[in-house]
């Protein structure tokens, strides 16, 4: 049989070595049966021994993986400018092998030709900038025309003015059908396919 001072002293250090660890590992007794009892035993696999490794092999690891990284990095950048070929813009091969026939020479131009050249080029460009001015000033013969007008119209009734400076919102649903510039071809088999409409429509 224990003693009072025994138990005691076993409650302390059982407070006291939950403080200090803070792991329920704790020996204590109890009041009834007066025998000691502990907590379930909490197993854990040792730490592993960390292997030494040669400071110069390491670096030599860092250094294979910084170059990978960086041939990787600039084969990105390499194709980072390259489109995506479409079918439509390639030129057959059978075109690229009569490049040599297909493709003409140069054309020598004699002195004269070159100089009369030059002079309808010249006389191109000066009608050309007087068609442009005349249609700057023919713009601005009617809109001046326009204003007076509105003044006119402003001095007669007020509410008149109004309503010829108010747009027409008839206009702005514009719709024309006409002749195209490339008319369809009769039993023209696309070689993309035809255009379905699956567009899903829900009637309110």
């Amino acid at each position: 049989m224990f003693s009072v001072s025994i138990l005691k002293q076993f409650s302390r250090l059982s407070i006291s070595s939950k403080s200090v660890t803070g792991v329920n590992r704790n020996i204590f007794t109890s009041a009834v049966a007066l025998n000691f009892k502990i907590t379930d035993q909490l197993c854990a696999e040792p730490m592993k021994k960390k292997k030494k490794m040669d400071p110069a092999i390491v670096k030599a690891r860092e250094e294979r993986r910084r170059k990978k990284l960086e041939k990787q990095i600039r084969r990105l950048q390499k194709n980072a400018r390259q489109l995506k070929p479409i079918d439509e813009c390639e030129i057959p091969l059978h075109l690229l092998d009569q490049m040599g026939k297909r493709k003409r020479p140069p054309v020598q131009l004699s002195a004269q030709e070159v100089e009369a050249r030059a002079i309808m080029q010249k006389e191109w460009s000066r009608y050309k900038h007087s068609e442009y001015i005349a249609n700057i000033a023919q713009i601005d013969r009617i809109m001046a025309a326009q204003r007076r007008a509105l003044d006119k119209l402003y001095e007669q009734s007020e509410d008149l003015y109004n309503e010829a400076v108010m747009p027409d919102l008839q206009l702005i649903p514009y719709s024309i059908s006409g002749p195209v510039a490339t008319p369809p071809i009769k039993n023209y088999d696309s070689p993309d396919g035809e255009y379905i409409d699956v567009t899903k429509k829900w009637d309110k």
